[in-house]
Formats: C-alpha cells, structure tokens, sequence
C-alpha cells in the first residue's frame, strides 16, 4: 500500500509515518482524542429553514424548511439526552456546518441560490465562545454557486472547501487569522455529460432519480495530509481528484482528474477509514458502497469492492445519505432514506465490507448522523420527522441500540460536536 510522500527530503519510512500521523490527527479520528474531556459537550444542529422576513433569499427546490438555523444544545455524556442551550436565527438553511482543527470557529454552508442581488449560495464563519460554545456570527460570504449542500475545513485550518450542489462547482474559502473568511482563491465548475436517470444499480422496482438533471457537486473533502482533495458529482457520476496549492489556495488536476462511477448510481458522500488507506463511496441513487484502494502518494483511487447499502432482498426506491466509520474503524454506516434505516457492515483486515445488520432510525428520511466525540453515541438527524434519535452504539458488534431520546428539531439536516471546555 503506497502512502503519501511530502515533498521535501523524507524516506518512505518517514512518509508512511508520517501519513498515520497525520490520521490520528485528522477529523476523522478526532473523537478517540476528544473522548476524555471532561467539560461540557456542546452540540450545533445545522436545518432547513424558511426565509426570515425581510430577507431576500431564495431558496433551492425545496419547501419551505421547519428549523429555525443553528440549534444548540449541551448533551450529557452518559445517557445520550440533549438539552437546548441556544440559537442563531438564520433564514438561510444553513444545512451544512464544519468546525476548524481548533475548534474554535464554525461555518455554515447556507443552501440557497440567491442572497439580494448576488445568485449564490452563501458560508458564514462563527466565532465560538471557549466557555460556554455560543456562536458570534464574523462574516458572511459567497459559496461560489448556487445551494452550498456541502462544506469542510482543510486540515491545514486555513481554507474552506465547498460543494455547490445547484452550481456544480466547488470552491476554496481562505479563512482570515480572525476566523472570518476571505472571497474565494479557487472556483471550479465541473463538466461533463449527465448520466441515466435510471441507476446501474438501483434496487429492484426502484424510482430513485434525484440528481440525473444536471451537474451537482455533492461533497467536498481533503485526505487527511491535506494534500489531495476530492469531490463527488453526483449528476456525472464521478469523484475528482485534485492535488491542492496551499499557497494560492487552488485546485490542481490530478491524473486522472476523475474516477467514474457505474452509471446513473450517483456518489454522494465519501469517507477515509480512520487507520489505514482505504476511501468509502456511498452512492444515492444506486444504493451501493464502493470500497476503493487510495494511492496517497499520487492522491489517486482504484476500486475494489461494490456492496449495497441496503439488506438482501430490498425492492423499491431509496436514497442514500451519509457514510461514516466507527472511531476504531471496525465498523462503516450507511444511511438509507425512505428504507429509513443505518446499515451496518463489518470491516475486513482488507478492507472490504460484510453486511452486518441494519437500524430503524426511528424517523423519516434520515438525512445525516454523527458520533459524539467519545465515540459511545451515534445522533441521528432525520429530516422530515423534525427530530434527532439517540442510539448507543455497541463497540464490539457495532449494533445500534435506541436510548428512547428523541429531540425535536425541525428539519434537521446535520450535527457536529464541541467541547466547550477544549
């Protein structure tokens, strides 16, 4: 398995070390670090909203939303339960939210098309209060495209990367050494010709067409050395690769610039195992996970195993949403919408997945979920049941289990965590 290799004069000893290290440190084993704070832990829940009156902003095809913005809320450790703790009113459905390395800044991607007379989406930065984690609103600015549906903090902590769903483009967002944001270094528009409407592999009488119109960046996110980005289109069925000019804050194609996906079957979200180099795809319309071989020296991906997300049998529609890995890496959710359900598949010594079994999410079109930072909770936001369910999850057979906690949150779309005593 190749690793990356920085450049500058290190040995592929070094490099390899360095790639693990640079694992442990990323987002995506960040709750293993954070699990032993014992300071308050802090919630944001970012929803769908209606515009606020006064407010020139158009939304995308969507009705309008039941929340009212950012919800927080401090949970407890123990059980699970989350109490409301404050809120930022915001009629821009701030769908999207990612917090910085530091955890000290958050930023909202705002999924609508038009803000006054600018036809964007938009990101906010928010300052974080260290004792208590409320939100002071720094900046606002554009996405680079219409409907934001997907952001996230490069590693570095100095840039934001965005999905424009509605645009089809992706954009890079300096962060100031305040926190705010600066306009964008980078704006790329994907290109290419759309695929099927009809997924190669949809289930059995399926009519899951949702993104086959047109071209729609889904999901943006670098590896964790922060060297290579990709970014899923759902309408052209491809994830691209790109190596990434952290002085100028741009995109560079890789070669190859995209890896294509079976047609029709959408990629949506994608997730890196948290130890070794393996890359998860979770696919919207096909209702698949395709496991792929990630080269992090040259930044590339090779496929090796297609899985569906759904349990033998399944017939009908079904629309993919979230892929996360347990904090060991044991363990990969998916989450199924209209089947309602979080699959559950086992992780090989290769990588490749079993299914295992599947939780009712106690809801309706389960949009995201998340673990808390200890890893003992998964939350999950389900969209048009204006709720979040609580399950505790079992480390051991990675089985979900439901605390009975349902928190009411209108259209919830997704959940990050903070300590606030961090």
């Amino acid at each position: 398995m190749m690793y990356p290799i920085p450049h500058g004069f290190m040995t592929p000893t070094q490099s390899r070390r360095s790639f693990i290290k640079a694992l442990a440190a990323s987002s995506i084993a960040g709750p293993l670090v954070a699990a032993s704070n014992s300071g308050p832990l802090i919630a944001y829940v970012g929803t769908y909203t209606s515009p606020l009156q006064n407010m020139r902003a158009t939304q995308v095809d969507l009705p309008p939303g039941n929340g009212r913005g950012i919800h927080l809320f401090e949970v407890d450790r123990a059980t699970g339960a989350m109490t409301p703790s404050g809120l930022v009113e915001m009629g821009t459905s701030p769908s999207c939210l990612a917090l910085n390395p530091a955890k000290t800044h958050l930023y909202s991607g705002n999924e609508t098309e038009r803000i006054g007379d600018n036809e964007s989406g938009s990101v906010s930065a928010f300052a974080i209060n260290p004792a208590d984690g409320q939100l002071k609103l720094l900046n606002t600015v554009a996405s680079g495209g219409k409907g934001p549906a997907h952001l996230s903090v490069h590693p570095s902590g100095k840039f934001v990367l965005v999905a424009n769903y509605f645009g089809g483009t992706v954009a890079v967002l300096p962060i100031q050494p305040d926190g705010s944001l600066g306009e964008a270094t980078d704006v790329k528009k994907d290109e290419g010709t759309v695929g099927p409407t009809k997924a190669t592999h949809a289930p059995s009488g399926s009519f899951a067409i949702s993104g086959h119109d047109q071209i729609h960046a889904h999901m943006i996110e670098a590896d964790p050395t922060g060297q290579f980005i990709f970014h899923t289109d759902l309408g052209l069925d491809c994830i691209y690769q790109w190596k990434f000019d952290p002085q100028g804050g741009r995109l560079l194609p890789n070669d190859p610039p995209t890896i294509s996906l079976p047609p029709g079957d959408g990629p949506r979200h994608f997730a890196f195992h948290p130890k070794s180099a393996w890359f998860y795809s979770l696919q919207e319309e096909g209702s698949t996970i395709v496991l792929f071989d990630y080269d992090g020296a040259k930044g590339t991906l090779k496929a090796r195993q297609t899985i569906s997300s759904l349990p033998p049998g399944f017939a009908g529609s079904n629309f993919c949403s979230e892929i996360m890995l347990s904090p060991d890496g044991r363990f990969v959710y998916a989450g199924n919408r209209l089947h309602d359900s979080i699959a559950i598949f086992a992780v090989a010594d290769d990588g490749t997945l079993t299914f295992v079994s599947e939780e009712w999410t106690r809801g309706d079109y389960p949009r995201s979920f998340n673990f808390d930072p200890s890893g003992t909770f998964l939350y999950c936001c389900n969209q048009r049941a204006d709720n979040i369910t609580v399950f505790r999850l079992d480390s051991k057979t990675g089985a979900l289990d439901f605390t009975g906690h349902y928190v009411p949150v209108g259209n919830p779309s997704i959940i990050v965590f903070r300590d606030a005593a961090q």
